[in-house]
């Protein structure tokens, strides 16, 4: 029988404030004396048709046992890492020095674990995990024959546990807590709510069936580091071969990735490619996940934004499961080996008392899996402002999400202007052109440890709407919202084709330009939108941002016919966007304070 956490939904603000985040008053860590046990484990389990070994590392605490259990914390991997990567085994130590018992391992496919690759699905690799949580609550044995008799237990068979971890180490939290509910706890960072929204993104308002632009290198330098194991780790488990077409992956992966990579987009394909990927997608399962989640997500992401994090909180929110989250400065853009800022959460350093985001998890640990009911587990939401020089306040704090506040309209001269009076009658034209004319990123540059080219955009092949300069700072929280209506003869022609790669495509972005006309692209994030009907106006949601305009700056929104990032149109379309008072293209703002 599982335990059920009480449901509460936290409370509303009359306006999205900017309150510091003040340090929690935590009650202090149960530091083990001397050093953890460790102990190599191996599993045999049972997922996806497939029996296979899960590789893990149990860390029991110094004067942990039977009569004197503790609750446990779970955690694994990233996408192509194991339970050996510095942040991986430092989940391991940093929580059993705290008192808990740690138990991490190697996700399925990666390290010296067995099974194919199968993209977090709640079915395999939240199977697997269960199955793990069944060693902790006692009711099976490792292997070697180790059993775990010291972990707390709210009933026969029901552990006390959490989950933490990042990226691909993420996402499976949320499908394992959708096929056990005996998880107490998750902190899921930097992943994903929709796989299809994450690699094949559209950010058209209400686009449901009609598929996005292709992350072309995101999505396929994981897929080659997924196919490459053999390279990485020699001597595979054969359980984790599949096919000579698809080496280490689950089926429906490889032909996703086949047809992403084919620039078509069938009406059957399409179909197959949207179903397998929500299938795998907490959006898809999130009904079932009752454990109380704080998520972390990082601003500096280009791979899974923050309106990732955003739609999961508020699904979760909505059904009534405990959640607060936080926006932290880094994600996988630019590295995700070590934070962007001083004073951050470091998972590799384990510094979990000294940052702002590590406090948070210890108290949300300390409420659920110790359950000290009195804990102050923070806010409802916290966000990083990367303008505040101080660490200490550098975390700004609200009861809600931001909200649109603020509306912009789009002039036919291209002026971004406040009122639709102002909007000067006009029509405006841009063409694609054979290859990318845009660019925004390289998107392994971080991770691999290259410089990256500043973004550009090649006249001709975008537009621009830019604001006066401010007259006072403008900080924006949350996802821009954009309506526009545009012409384009030749995207109308062909989308009805029955390949949804006819269909216009188009970039939308937000740019700070300096006063000395220095422009930057906020944290190097786009919105593709393949536009369902071009005939019809639009709305698209851009990325979420936490940014600072500061005075004399100006907000420059601009619409690009491509993205070197991203596959783009099929075919030249050129594209007009007609404005006028009476007919105007808008863009809302969350502002904060406003």
């Amino acid at each position: 029988m599982s335990r059920r956490v009480p449901r509460f939904r936290p409370p509303l603000a009359l306006a999205l404030g900017a309150a510091l985040a003040a340090p929690l008053a935590l009650t202090p860590p149960a530091t083990a004396a001397g050093s953890p046990t460790v102990t190599p484990l191996t599993f045999t389990v049972r997922a996806g048709g497939r029996t296979c070994t899960v590789d893990a590392d149990l860390y029991r605490p110094q004067g942990v046992d039977r009569q004197h259990p503790a609750p446990a914390v779970l955690g694994t991997n990233g996408f192509g890492g194991s339970k050996a990567d510095g942040s991986t085994d430092t989940i391991g130590k940093a929580f059993a020095q705290r008192g808990y018992v740690s138990l991490v391992y190697s996700g399925l496919g990666f390290g010296r674990s067995g099974c194919l690759i199968s993209l977090d699905d709640p079915d395999i690799d939240g199977a697997a995990a269960a199955q793990l949580v069944d060693f902790l609550a006692g009711e099976r044995a490792a292997d070697d024959g180790t059993t775990a008799d010291f972990v707390t237990r709210d009933a026969p068979g029901d552990p006390r546990v959490g989950m933490i971890g990042g990226s691909y180490g993420g996402a499976v939290q949320l499908a394992t807590a959708a096929v056990d509910h005996r998880l107490d706890a998750l902190v899921p960072m930097i992943t994903w709510n929709d796989l299809a929204y994450a690699l094949d993104p559209n950010n058209a308002v209400g686009a449901t069936g009609v598929p996005g632009a292709f992350k072309w290198q995101w999505t396929n330098g994981f897929y080659l580091i997924g196919e490459g194991q053999p390279l990485l780790q020699p001597g595979l488990d054969p359980s984790r071969i599949n096919s000579l077409t698809c080496l280490h992956f689950v089926t429906e992966a490889c032909r996703t990735v086949h047809t992403l990579n084919s620039g078509r987009y069938p009406a059957d394909r399409t179909a197959e490619l949207l179903a397998f990927a929500r299938r795998v997608s907490p959006a898809s399962y999130l009904h079932r996940v009752e454990a109380p989640t704080l998520l972390v997500q990082g601003q500096a992401d280009t791979l899974f934004n923050l309106n990732e994090a955003t739609a999961t909180y508020r699904a979760l929110e909505a059904q009534g499961t405990p959640v607060k989250m936080i926006w932290q400065s880094w994600g996988h853009s630019g590295g995700i080996t070590g934070p962007a800022a001083a004073g951050e959460l470091d998972l590799s350093k384990g510094n979990l008392e000294t940052s702002y985001v590590g406090r948070r998890v210890l108290a949300w640990f300390d409420r659920y899996l110790r359950e000290r009911a009195g804990t102050d587990t923070g806010p409802a939401f916290a966000y990083y402002r990367d303008w505040v020089t101080d660490p200490d306040r550098a975390y700004a704090t609200a009861d809600r999400l931001p909200a649109l506040n603020r509306t912009l309209y789009l002039s036919g001269d291209g002026r971004l202007v406040g009122h639709r009076g102002q909007v000067a009658p006009g029509r405006r034209t841009y063409t694609n052109g054979v290859i990318p004319t845009s660019h925004s990123e390289s998107s392994l540059a971080g991770l691999l440890g290259v410089p990256d080219s500043p973004p550009h955009d090649t006249r001709g092949t975008h537009l621009a709407w830019t604001s006066a300069p401010l007259r006072r700072p403008l900080d924006v929280v949350g996802a821009p919202r954009a309506t526009l209506e545009v012409v384009s003869p030749a995207a109308e022609r062909v989308q009805h084709s029955g390949d949804a790669a006819d269909k216009l495509v188009l970039f939308a972005k937000v740019y700070d330009v300096a006063p000395d006309g220095t422009r930057t692209l906020v944290r190097r994030l786009v919105a593709p939108v393949r536009v369902p009907d071009v005939t019809k106006p639009f709305t698209v949601t851009l990325p979420g941002i936490v940014h600072r305009y500061e005075t004399g700056h100006r907000l420059r929104f601009v619409i690009a016919a491509s993205d070197d990032a991203y596959f783009g149109n099929r075919g030249i379309k050129s594209v007009t966007v007609v404005s006028g008072p009476g007919r105007t293209g808008t863009l809302q703002l969350p502002a904060a304070g406003s």
